[in-house]
């Protein structure tokens, strides 16, 4: 597509991050712990892509076993640090089995991001959309489009697409597969928060046991038109606070511009009927409203990369190591998806012994590229091995590294694929990142966190 009539402005930089979700935003701190320039954009007004538009809830930091080790560390350590600072984060049990969450408060973790990100030097644009990629030999020129001043472009030496969607990989014609297409692609969810909820009374009547019961009656007896039997409802760190994950969408697009958008409206009605349900069968939930729903729909998968390897579910299943390995995932394979009988339910399956796998540097460099890399729930993995090492933890892992190997590839001007990486290892390790199962049990109560 030709937009050189309507550039705008032209801008460059030696390390561009698209998108800010958790990989994005630690990929570009972790890049910016050097003298490159490095420049990260944002589609909407703040970072932290589903960390603060739909969650407030790390998951990954710790295996899910009764003798939790926590498996990730460096970058991701310094987010939640400055969130236990200020109060605003405590460890909570996952009834599902994904292991012990870091729940946070997700305004304060907008703050945080920010002050990180200006505190490291990254150059800042939010409200930009990618629209195009012109590729050179050895920079990218990526062509965005802000409603302020339209057209202009970015040239990166170096480019680490964290667009969540493989944006930028699907714009320069790299190789990937787009969910759905094999497997049924992960359901959708529109979480929601509800205010005014006495968590004594809700306890005392049973708490998440018997949530699941209520919802199963009324899912049974169509009392209440639910699009699913479980849900999660748990405690948020405001006080009387509840967030959920409970709405599933299927069989929309969120690639379709028509597709997101109904997939938009259904999310919203469904969490309506939720608000009825909980006020009118749960105990607690009485005098309780909704108070705001997720910044927009969450999406699981869209486009997965074809890099340089492809995770398996065998690799998670069989807790395999690698010699390239730069971070770990003991998670559960959590698949969302809708089931053979129509319902829309959860599938789980564990690795052995809760344990843990490493992960590939090789998984991050996207096939027929030499300057990039990819992390976030775009990066190369199977259907399966994704719905396992998605979780937020292991996406901010994959852009510390991502991150790290961009200077390497710079100072040693070589490409993503020849870096050296027991050197990218060492820094990780330099850092605080974890690259081995620890033999220490880690705390998981409720105030912990700085024990670990």
């Amino acid at each position: 597509m030709e937009f050189s009539s309507s550039i705008s402005r032209k801008y460059q930089t030696d390390i561009l991050v698209i998108g800010s979700g958790s990989a994005g935003s630690v990929a570009a701190i972790a890049a910016s712990q050097s003298n490159y320039k490095v420049t990260l954009v944002e589609r909407y007004g703040f970072a932290g892509g589903t960390s603060t538009q739909m969650l407030d809830t790390f998951y990954g930091f710790f295996t899910p076993s009764e003798s939790p080790r926590k498996i990730v560390g460096g970058i991701p350590d310094w987010v939640v640090n400055n969130l236990n600072k200020s109060g605003d984060i405590f460890l909570r049990p996952n009834t599902y089995g994904a292991g012990t969450g870091v729940n946070y408060n997700p305004e304060k973790l907008k703050e945080i991001w920010d002050r990180l990100l200006v505190k490291n030097g990254v150059e800042l644009f939010f409200h930009t959309t990618l629209v195009s990629v012109e590729k050179t030999r050895e920079t990218s020129t990526c062509v965005f489009f802000h409603k302020g001043i339209g057209f202009f472009t970015i040239e990166a030496k170096r480019v680490i697409d964290a667009s969540g969607d493989a944006d930028y990989c699907h714009w320069a014609g790299l190789p990937y597969e787009k969910a759905g297409g094999k497997e049924p692609a992960q359901s959708m969810t529109t979480t929601f928060r509800m205010s005014n909820v006495d968590l004594e009374a809700y306890e005392a009547a049973g708490g998440k046991k018997m949530l699941k019961a209520k919802m199963g009656e009324a899912y049974a007896s169509g009392a209440h038109p639910l699009p699913r039997k479980e849900g999660s409802a748990h405690e948020m760190c405001q006080p009387k606070c509840i967030s959920t994950v409970a709405v599933k969408v299927v069989d929309f697009d969120p690639l379709d511009p028509e597709g997101i958008t109904q997939a938009e409206i259904e999310g919203r009605r469904q969490s309506f009927i939720f608000e009825d349900f909980f006020r009118a069968e749960v105990p607690g939930y009485e005098d309780s409203k909704i108070i705001g729903l997720s910044h927009q729909i969450g999406v699981r998968e869209t486009r997965r990369v074809f890099g340089e390897y492809r995770l398996t579910k065998e690799d998670c299943m069989s807790a395999k190591q690698f010699e390239d390995q730069v971070f770990l995932c003991g998670a559960p394979i959590e698949d969302h998806r809708k089931s053979a009988d129509g319902n829309s339910e959860t599938f789980w399956q564990y690795v052995p012994d809760g344990g843990s796998y490493g992960v590939p540097y090789r998984t991050l460099i996207p096939k027929e590229s030499m300057n990039t890399w990819v992390v976030g729930r775009c990066f190369s993995a199977t259907h399966d091995a994704h719905a396992s090492c998605r979780s937020m933890a292991q996406t901010m892992s994959m852009g510390q590294a991502a991150g790290f190997a961009a200077i390497q590839s710079l100072g040693k001007d070589c490409d993503a694929r020849h870096i050296s990486v027991s050197d990218l290892q060492s820094t990780l390790l330099g850092i605080g990142a974890i690259l081995e199962f620890p033999s220490k049990v880690a705390d998981t109560s409720r105030n912990g966190w700085s024990n670990n």
